[in-house]
């Protein structure tokens, strides 16, 4: 089975041919950092604007790369939610129109079941791994906890109740000056500094429960430089970081454990943009020598927003018969179990 899938729910334009859910086939993805680093974050208009610019020319170079015609093709996907919603309407009405066009089947895909799908793509260096396993989901808009039946299907044990933890680290990297993209540049610095220099807080690691909250730890932060300024007291911005990394990780780390004790799970993905990492990933890594179980990582390629994830999510719903209707619509917030209710 041969998809063609089109993200396009923040600031990059992206399009892939999978086939079978894992094989990756061609992609083409149009970036905008360099855009949106000038504003210091994504400016929403300007993403769907230079959506609207790149989607036709990525499609048709992601065609071209594979040697392959709409013809060649077996069905169509595209993100429909959650994410900026001038961003998604470009992708889906441009989806909606090969479908029409084509007479291909329309596949709407939730964002986090893409992130999920990402680990079972199989590139050169990397085998994908499939269903059933246990997944973290920690990116600039999620964090959440899940079991990822043999179905594909999720259910969620927990999610942030505020900010997202790669939404953290982009504040506190605005609060240090970092330029956009904050994340990688925190996680560079972190590596250098001590972590243990500030005592940030680690929300909900007293409830037994699996959500979680960092907007506290990211005022935790900012109420600390901004005493240290006034008083005109010095302070390592590596060291912030270290210490700002280590209760994010702490907290991931902890509600993993659980998780892994509570659904006696052997393997862990951990999906998402902020799933490249670097501490995250040695933290998770150690964690699975522990407890004996495999962790697995997505591809670097993968972590962020890309198409091939889409494509590799449609592929399920594809098997099971779950293809959308022509009124398929954009949505800034889309819970995964109403879209696994389609």
């Amino acid at each position: 089975m041969r998809i063609l899938g089109i993200e396009t729910s923040c600031d990059e334009t992206s399009a892939a041919i999978v086939d079978d859910g894992v094989h990756l086939v061609s992609q083409v993805t149009a970036t905008q950092m360099a855009v949106h680093a000038q504003f210091g974050g994504v400016v929403p208009e300007v993403a769907s604007r230079r959506h609207v610019v790149d989607i036709t020319r990525v499609v048709e170079q992601t065609l071209a790369d594979a040697e392959v015609t709409f013809a060649h093709l077996d069905a169509i996907a595209v993100t429909c939610g959650p994410g900026l919603l001038g961003s998604l309407l470009v992708g889906v009405s441009a989806a909606k129109g090969y479908a029409i066009s084509t007479g291909k089947p329309l596949i709407g895909v939730h964002h986090i079941a893409g992130h999920v799908a990402a680990a079972t793509l199989t590139t050169q260096n990397q085998a994908g791994v499939q269903p059933p396993f246990l997944c973290l989901v920690v990116s600039g808009g999620h964090t959440e906890l899940l079991t990822v039946d043999e179905s594909f299907t999720f259910t969620r044990l927990g999610g942030t109740r505020d900010d997202a933890a790669g939404e953290a680290y982009d504040k506190v990297a605005r609060l240090l000056g970092l330029a956009y993209p904050g994340g990688p540049k925190v996680d560079q610095l972190a590596a250098e500094g001590d972590p243990a220099a500030f005592n940030f807080p680690r929300a909900y690691l007293d409830d037994e429960g699996f959500d979680f909250s960092f907007s506290g730890l990211k005022s935790a932060v900012n109420n600390e430089l901004t005493k240290r300024r006034n008083r005109r007291e010095a302070y390592e911005v590596r060291d912030v970081c270290a210490s700002f990394q280590q209760a994010v990780i702490d907290v991931l780390v902890e509600k993993t454990r659980r998780a892994i004790a509570h659904t006696g799970m052997s393997r862990i993905v951990c999906a998402g943009g902020v799933a490249a990492n670097r501490g995250l990933r040695q933290a998770l890594g150690s964690l699975g020598q522990e407890l004996g179980v495999d962790v697995v990582f997505p591809p670097l390629e993968f972590c962020t927003d890309n198409a091939a994830m889409i494509a590799s999510a449609a592929y399920y719903r594809a098997l099971h018969g779950k293809f959308s209707p022509l009124s398929l619509n954009a949505y800034a917030q889309l819970p995964l179990t109403a879209w696994q209710s389609w």
